[in-house]
């Protein structure tokens, strides 16, 4: 039945307790040991059932916060975004927006209404609307033939900047794709807000990445990439120019490196922007944060030398005279202010959490009035808001989106595990055991090496992909390891893979494997091996050189590094990694084909499964298909699933559903030989699937 909608191919900030408010919220349950009582496991539509928070912003005064949840929508088959908001008391909370998904609310500078982008139906372009913030209907400003994204009020409240591709040519025949050609370029607008007079602020052959508005509203600092394929962007700069997109100024000289998040100083003297460098401006480092004169000058790097974190996200006090930021610490991201002239951070925030959401860069801060707002995701909290308010020393939750979690499911413990690389070099990572664990007690074990590779794993609540609360429910104990290429960890740990990828980063989640079994948790001879994007890669990998896995399950991951570098949309880190292009004179061949797990299929004994978008142009079905083609070939039990419609990412609900059914039954049926039966969408009639029916 499910086959219509996948392919098979056969060929501390400590958590202070407060009192939930708000009308989004569940009714309050009963006593905490009727609640422990009550409490039942996720099931996987639980979890897909979560709701996803992001975008966070404070209103001009502070008292006020709007942010998008999204919330899934089985008829639709996808999660709808709408605005929210609320009270920074914790009153007041209403739902403003009705439409068909609805993202980047901003406040009007007086705040008595908020701008946004969406849809009025499916198939519509996306438009930025208005909405009085005491409620009514929005009104549309825009008019734009494609899709706005990027919305920034001017200071004075009369105009809206907005960002949208441009239409297709007129001379666009049929749907042929000339491939690295057929693309539309991004350029800023702007629109009055009381009579819809559009102006374009930008425009050429080129892109805009990203923009910011200065305080005042007289400049904008923007990142502009030659086109906006995947690997042009990398070569963005950071120019600035007039509000009216006069005198722009180019103030970075490419380095290849990845720059983003520019933004002006409250005087506009000074220019503040992140960077993936070395103070040498050397490519492929932790993020760094970067000030230089607006007028042009010398970059430099203002994170402490000494501070070995990955910085998320940067933004300026009002006064500019601080720097707020999120850095990567690791197993869990903290906020942290310095003095814009550089100096010793000052930590905010401490604890097994992530501030800044799982969505990381996207979910942001937010400053209004010596206000700061942020999400935190937590292990029994999948991210609502904080606020941390003048003169008080500790963070206060304002939203309580999730708080039923806590009360309604029985959410696992987790715990930071640190253990020796092959080399004696300190790894760590996340061990979330299974609910209702018993020490003495040996469980299976699935081992789960994060995508990235330049991102680590951090406390929280984890979400469909890893799916850590649905598998610790059934009784798995579950590892992420945060290996060797990991950021957050200083730049020698990230640029370890230079040169090879696979030198210590596969060891050390072995390592880690190691360290659970000697803590008599893991049981192991029945342990089970998955990962999506680069934790594909390490399965890949690492099914190669041990058979002591079960199972496994590779998601988008790559199996010849030679054929992926032409298929793949995005190339740049590659060509760190190996040194060099497959295509140059003297090419590295030797280096991409000794990293590849293809080179070593021959030794697989695991069964696996793998799991790739039709639409995924960063790791090409290709990829999966090669090392499908080649277990199937040997004899190993495989299977492909290849999802329609879908990228990198996949999205689609029943898709989301369909993976984690067909690999947690892949688990059962190869590590612990229990029975296990399919769960169903909602709303789906017909006879459950179970492991009999096979």
């Amino acid at each position: 039945m499910r086959r219509r909608l996948v392919r098979t191919v056969t060929l501390s900030l400590t958590v202070f307790a407060v009192a939930p408010i708000g009308a989004q919220q569940r009714p309050a349950g009963p006593t905490d040991s009727a609640q422990a009582q009550a409490r039942r496991r996720m099931t996987f539509i639980d979890l897909l059932n979560v709701a996803r928070l992001s975008g966070p912003e404070l209103s001009p005064d502070g008292r006020q916060l709007v942010y998008i949840l999204a919330e899934a929508d089985w008829k639709a088959n996808r999660r709808i975004s709408h605005i929210w908001r609320i009270g920074t008391d914790g009153a007041g909370v209403v739902r403003l927006t009705n439409g068909v998904g609805e993202q980047g609310a901003r406040w009007s500078p007086d705040g008595t209404g908020i701008a946004f982008y969406g849809r009025r139906a499916n198939g519509d372009e996306a438009q930025v609307y208005v909405i009085p913030n005491n409620g009514g209907e929005a009104r549309a400003v825009t008019h734009q033939a494609t899709s706005v994204s990027r919305i920034a009020w001017s200071p004075d409240g009369k105009s809206i900047y907005f960002t949208a591709p441009d239409p297709k040519s007129a001379d666009a025949r049929d749907d042929v794709v000339a491939v690295d050609e057929t693309y539309q370029q991004t350029h800023i607008w702007r629109v009055a807000v009381a009579t819809g007079a559009e102006t374009r602020i930008t425009s050429g052959a080129f892109t805009v990445r990203d923009y910011q508005l200065s305080q005042d509203g007289r400049k904008i600092a923007y990142h502009r990439a030659p086109s906006p394929l995947p690997d042009d962007l990398g070569q963005g700069e950071v120019w600035v120019m007039d509000a009216d997109g006069s005198h722009a100024v180019q103030l970075t000289k490419r380095d290849d490196y990845l720059q983003g998040g520019a933004s002006l100083s409250p005087d506009n003297s000074t220019l503040m922007f992140l960077a993936t460098t070395s103070e040498r401006f050397e490519p492929y480092y932790n993020r760094k944060i970067f000030l230089m004169p607006a007028a042009g000058g010398a970059p430099r790097i203002v994170s402490p030398a000494d501070m070995p974190y990955e910085v998320l996200r940067a933004v300026w006090s009002k006064d500019g005279k601080s720097i707020y930021f999120v850095a990567n610490m690791g197993v869990h991201a903290e906020l942290f202010v310095m003095p814009a002239t550089g100096g010793t951070p000052k930590q905010l925030t401490d604890g097994p959490h992530n501030v800044g959401g799982f969505t990381g860069l996207e979910a942001g801060l937010s400053i209004a009035a010596d206000r700061i707002a942020f999400i935190v995701d937590q292990p029994t909290n999948a991210g609502d808001v904080w606020m941390l308010a003048p003169g008080s020393p500790t963070p206060r939750q304002v939203t309580h989106v999730f708080d039923y979690l806590a009360k309604e499911f029985d959410l696992p413990r987790q715990e930071r595990l640190e253990w020796k690389g092959a080399d004696g070099v300190t790894v760590e990572g996340i061990l979330i055991y299974p609910v209702g664990y018993q020490p003495g007690q040996k469980y299976p074990l699935v081992v789960q090496p994060h995508g990235g590779p330049t991102h680590s794993d951090k406390f929280g609540f984890g979400r469909e992909y890893y799916g850590p609360q649905m598998l610790a429910a059934r009784g798995y104990a579950v590892l992420h390891p945060n290996y060797r290429g990991s950021t957050g960890y200083g730049d020698p740990f990230l640029r370890d893979m230079v040169g090879h990828y696979f030198q210590n980063s596969h060891l050390d989640v072995m390592a880690g494997t190691d360290e659970v079994i000697r803590r008599g948790i893991a049981d192991p001879d029945r342990m089970v091996l998955s990962g999506w994007s680069a934790g594909g890669h390490m399965t890949n990998k690492i099914i190669t050189v041990t058979h002591r896995f079960k199972a496994a399950a590779s998601g988008a991951g790559v199996a010849n590094w030679v054929s992926m570098y032409a298929q793949s949309a995005s190339r740049s880190d590659r060509t760190i990694w190996f040194g060099g292009t497959p295509w140059q004179k003297n090419a590295p061949l030797d280096i991409y084909w000794a990293n590849s797990p293809l080179k070593d299929v021959s030794n697989v004994q695991t069964p696996t499964l793998f799991f790739v978008g039709e639409q995924d142009f960063g790791v090409p079905v290709q990829q999966s298909l090669e090392m499908y083609r080649a277990l199937r070939s040997n004899g190993i039990p495989t299977h492909l699933y290849v999802a329609p419609r879908d990228g990198h990412i996949w999205e689609e609900l029943r898709h989301q559903l369909f993976k984690m059914n067909v690999e947690f039954e892949w688990f059962e049926k190869h590590a612990t030989q229990r029975p296990f039966s399919w769960e169903k969408a909602p709303g789906e009639e017909g006879q459950v699937r179970s492991t009999s029916q096979q």
